[in-house]
């Protein structure tokens, strides 16, 4: 049990983490649970029931396998805007008093400069957590193209012809993004301002000349794909995906921030000692942000 003691105390488990339906382990990070199951050297077991019920890409397992063929169906990419650039956002588009909306943006980067490295942003891609588009523009940078990187970016020079200003386009999007909020009053506990969801959002936010809260930015997803709708739809699916998370609620202390988000620091060995293994993993909580969390933000 002191052994047992001192792991919890280093090791932070808590019910955000990653677990094997099969065997109830718990992994640090999907990276970990996706060895577990379909890796190198994946336990035998958990390998044969997952094989046949599991999805491969978000891991779960399902009871049956027509509802893995059901999932698998659903979770394709579709174009619902057929191809269609809005040049501005819809009129009914505005500042509201719903809270915490989530939003996803993507861009398209080509090259300027004479050796055409510099990062120029040439379309941006903006949609809501129901995929639907909230703005999709070519976008004009500040200075020349010359370089319009067609093999990873798929934009041409004709394309550009009548591309918004990204004076205009920046704009509108920290206007809606922001909901009315100044950028100083915006924190995680309240507010309308708006969940920023893509790849790499600090390159995008700079790119857009655009600044926006930390707290409010949940990246570093890719998928590697040309249009910018379906990379805004890929990184919803996958925010939403982790959001809806059936994790048990916790109370205090939450997990925000690493100093205080455990609690094995403030009671007695010996009192950890005398409490069962599901005792000591009920009081223990992660030293991360689980994104279930932005469910309960009121």
């Amino acid at each position: 049990m002191e052994s047992l003691v001192e792991h919890m105390r280093t090791s932070y488990h808590s019910v955000h983490e990653p677990m094997c339906w099969i065997c109830e382990k718990h992994c640090r990070s999907f990276a970990s649970l996706r060895q577990h199951l379909i890796g190198p050297l994946p336990k035998a077991n958990c390998e044969k029931i997952f094989k046949e019920l599991g999805c491969n890409i978000c891991l779960t397992l399902f009871a049956s396998r027509n509802a893995l063929r059901a999932h698998k169906e659903l979770r394709q990419l579709s174009r619902s805007n057929n191809g269609f650039l809005y040049r501005g956002f819809p009129d009914n588009l505005r500042i509201d008093n719903i809270q915490r909306k989530v939003v996803a943006i993507s861009c398209k980067i080509v090259g300027g400069g004479t050796d055409g490295s510099i990062d120029l942003c040439a379309r941006v891609c903006l949609i809501d957590e129901h995929e639907g588009i909230l703005f999709d523009s070519y976008v004009a940078p500040n200075r020349p193209i010359t370089n319009y990187r067609y093999e990873t970016s798929g934009i041409s020079s004709e394309q550009m012809r009548d591309a918004m200003p990204i004076n205009q386009v920046a704009g509108k999007i920290q206007y809606y993004i922001c909901n009315g909020e100044l950028l100083r009053q915006i924190h995680s506990g309240s507010g309308r301002a708006r969940i920023l969801v893509g790849h790499d959002l600090d390159s995008v936010l700079k790119c857009l000349g655009l600044q926006y809260s930390s707290v409010m930015i949940r990246y570093e997803i890719q998928t590697r794909v040309q249009d910018p709708y379906d990379d805004c739809v890929a990184t919803m699916r996958l925010y939403m995906k982790m959001k809806s998370q059936a994790h048990r609620r916790e109370e205090w202390p939450l997990v925000i921030d690493p100093k205080t988000c455990n609690i094995f620091g403030s009671w007695r060995q010996s009192e950890f000692e005398k409490m069962t293994p599901a005792q000591l993993l009920e009081i223990s909580r992660s030293d991360y942000y689980c994104w279930c969390l932005d469910s309960y933000i009121n």
